[in-house]
């Protein structure tokens, strides 16, 4: 089974069980969303990656570039460690680190949440690649990637249990559009991949496939 059918399936489940006034206002979000995103926004195959610097899961500063100038880089940006469908994403990516390792080339996820709860990411997820900590989504709004969620959706997070300020260090609820980005070792975007629609992601056959052809 591919990694889309598994997030469709627990979709579907997650329809049944989920308060139906909880996946109404959540259709809502992502249907406006998608029909107003403006995808000319997102960078580009042949611009160059944005300098950043992020945070490690221990808290100690990453320069993207010092990533980028040993090897290619696949980025792959997720909303956040309650997401279970980044979750699951996560975990398909991990079962083929050893392609990307066999390539040189980096694996990256990145969030928007702070270090300790990217600390938590790998260690639920059992993630052997690195997880940064896009505080503020400073990275992903260079990107062209950020989703500001409507104030409804406080009803959802507060629903499940989500402390967004914890979490985030702040209380504004956007999220990086999940998206995926190879980046080669000169610092050009090789290939980007994203859905507005967040439990739509990237079959981890199509990253195997940008990596080949590198």
């Amino acid at each position: 089974m591919g990694l889309q059918s598994e997030l469709d399936d627990m979709r579907q489940s997650s329809l049944k069980t989920v308060n139906s006034e909880l996946v109404k206002i959540i259709k809502k979000a992502g249907d406006e969303f998608k029909s107003s995103y403006d995808a000319t926004q997102v960078i580009q195959p042949g611009a160059r990656f944005p300098e950043s610097i992020l945070q490690d899961a221990t808290g100690h500063a990453v320069s993207l570039s010092g990533l980028i100038a040993n090897g290619p880089v696949f980025f792959s940006f997720y909303r956040g460690s309650w997401c279970p469908y980044c979750n699951l994403e996560l975990r398909a990516l991990q079962k083929i680190l050893p392609d990307f390792k066999a390539k040189s080339v980096r694996l990256v996820a990145v969030s928007p949440e702070l270090p300790d709860q990217s600390l938590t990411t790998s260690e639920k997820n059992g993630l052997e690649f690195t997880v940064l900590s896009d505080v503020q989504n400073d990275l992903a709004r260079k990107l062209g990637i950020v989703f500001s969620q409507p104030d409804q959706m406080r009803t959802v997070f507060n629903a499940i249990q989500v402390d967004w300020d914890t979490r985030y260090g702040n209380d504004n609820l956007q999220v990086p559009i999940p998206a995926n980005i190879l980046v080669d070792k000169s610092g050009l975007v090789k290939n980007v991949w994203l859905d507005p629609y967040w439990h739509n992601r990237m079959e981890p056959s199509t990253a195997l496939e940008w990596i080949n052809q590198l």
